[in-house]
């Protein structure tokens, strides 16, 4: 069973979290691009979140696949309660054989750092590389490997905490609590890689400009001195990469 089929309602609510849409969200978007009128594959789509938001933006078809059966469910809930024309598969990303070549974007939203081995974020990554046409461009967010848990930085006024090794080995689990605007609160874990396997794993299936992209705030809240601890060591971290 996904770790997430327990925590489905609770990790869909936590998109309301202020960080969600000032940082996460505008700093996807922005990576993204203009995407009306392509299609768009959202891997690790969760309830669909974000693929509903990939449709609004003008994307002519978007499909959300996720490995938890709940999360699937809710998305599916919220397709019927309110069509947009999103469509949802329940597989895990490392077995999927998306129609090769067929996606302008694919999107994937903490789905890589779920890798525990190299082999399995080369899987992730040939996935993706096969579902992009030539020139296409795979976007997403991931822990910040680039920055591991220190306990220096306290997160948890943005809703968030992280915990783990200082120095990690790879495959050692980084943890993350969430604690929602009601109070209501849940964790899971991710996998560490040093940054160098995804380096090697983006190289390795024939990607291009693979690269950290950081992450960045939305204009109406920039000089906010809320977001300083965020932004100056951030837990979390968006890249990209071109066919």
């Amino acid at each position: 069973m996904s770790q997430y089929d327990a925590i489905a309602d609770l990790y869909q609510e936590s998109k309301r979290l202020p960080f969600r849409t000032a940082i996460e969200r505008y700093t996807l978007f922005e990576a993204l691009g203009d995407i009306r009128g392509m299609t768009v594959l959202d891997l690790a789509c969760g309830a669909g979140h974000y693929t509903r938001l990939l449709k609004q933006a003008g994307a002519r078809e978007v499909t959300g696949v996720d490995e938890s059966p709940e999360m699937i469910r809710l998305a599916r809930r919220e397709e019927e309660r309110e069509p947009l024309g999103c469509a949802y598969l329940c597989r895990d990303v490392a077995d999927l054989e998306p129609p090769a070549g067929a996606a302008d974007r694919v999107a994937a939203m903490y789905l890589l750092h779920y890798a525990r081995s190299r082999e399995k974020l080369v899987r992730f990554c040939r996935v993706c590389h096969a579902a992009l046409r030539p020139g296409g461009r795979f976007v997403g967010f991931n822990d910040n490997v680039l920055s591991p848990p220190r306990g220096t930085v306290s997160y948890r006024k943005y809703g968030l905490e992280r915990t783990g090794p200082a120095d990690p080995h790879e495959g050692a689990p980084i943890r993350y609590r969430i604690t929602n605007e009601d109070g209501a609160q849940f964790e899971f874990n991710n996998y560490f890689l040093k940054p160098q396997a995804y380096d090697e794993a983006f190289d390795e299936v024939g990607f291009r400009d693979f690269r950290w992209l950081g992450v960045s705030l939305e204009p109406g809240e920039r000089g906010n001195p809320f977001w300083d601890d965020f932004l100056r060591d951030p837990p979390v971290i968006a890249f990209s990469a071109t066919k």
